[in-house]
């Protein structure tokens, strides 16, 4: 059961809690440094690197917008014309010790005013899936946005990536509901999810992670003792294999 905060008014009706102004900063300036990944901001200079690490890996693009992309030039073209924007603002993903690129993500839908932000567009080569880089990623940019006064973290995904709904609640982010024929992608109706961490979840999500991430937790051959999904299983306000969204197959349209 989800407890509504509220606030009586003064003639006596619920409202919303007081919010305490304060001016976030954008994202752009972050330093976003960890154990098993850095994340830098995207440039041109990545194309080649990414367009390498992804190359025969077309499975990875399927429920992105674009893509995917065979050739440098084809990655440098999406890189100028959608990757070197504020919003969304993406980061490649690089090991600490080679610099190697293993993957992109990005921040989305940042709006400071109502102090909510969105993780987005990710797209982790087989190399960084699985591993422990790929879980501190997603850390490393929730981590800075609560830091920052974020007050809403936002996860959104095709409610048919099945892939991409368990990672969300792996994280901590709660099922909020599906927004049907939200939007269109690749000429196919998307049906979008929504899942959230806010500012009163994130502390315990925060601790999961940093059990999880503890080298105390893996073997001496780098098996995960505990499971991350164990760990924040408990506090996640609502899940979407026991929301009642049921599946159908219809005609196209």
């Amino acid at each position: 059961m989800t407890t509504l905060l509220f606030e009586n008014d003064e003639y006596g009706n619920p409202v919303g809690v007081s919010v305490s102004h304060k001016v976030l900063e954008r994202p752009h300036r972050w330093h976003l440094n960890g154990k098993w990944c850095v994340l830098e901001r995207l440039t041109l200079d990545h194309a080649e690197a990414l367009t390498e690490v992804l190359k025969g890996h077309d499975q990875n693009w399927i429920w992105l917008p674009y893509g995917p992309f065979h050739e440098v030039k084809a990655m440098a073209e999406w890189i100028e014309s959608t990757g070197l924007n504020d919003d969304p603002l993406f980061y490649v993903v690089k090991a600490p010790v080679t610099g190697k690129i293993m993957g992109v993500l990005s921040y989305l839908r940042i709006n400071p005013d109502s102090r909510s932000i969105e993780v987005g567009h990710i797209n982790f080569a087989p190399v960084m899936q699985k591993t422990p880089a790929a879980t501190e990623a997603v850390y490393l940019m929730m981590k800075a946005a609560f830091d920052a006064g974020y007050r809403r973290f936002e996860w959104k995904c095709n409610v048919l990536n099945h892939k991409s709904c368990r990672a969300a609640e792996r994280f901590g982010l709660s099922f909020e509901g599906v927004f049907r024929a939200a939007t269109l992608s690749k000429g196919r109706n998307r049906d979008t999810a929504w899942f959230a961490a806010t500012e009163t979840d994130w502390p315990l999500i925060q601790a999961a992670f940093e059990t999880w991430l503890s080298a105390d937790n893996f073997t001496s051959e780098g098996q995960q003792i505990s499971a991350l999904s164990d760990l924040t299983r408990p506090h996640l306000v609502r899940q979407i294999a026991t929301s009642g969204y049921q599946f159908s197959e219809t005609q196209s349209h």
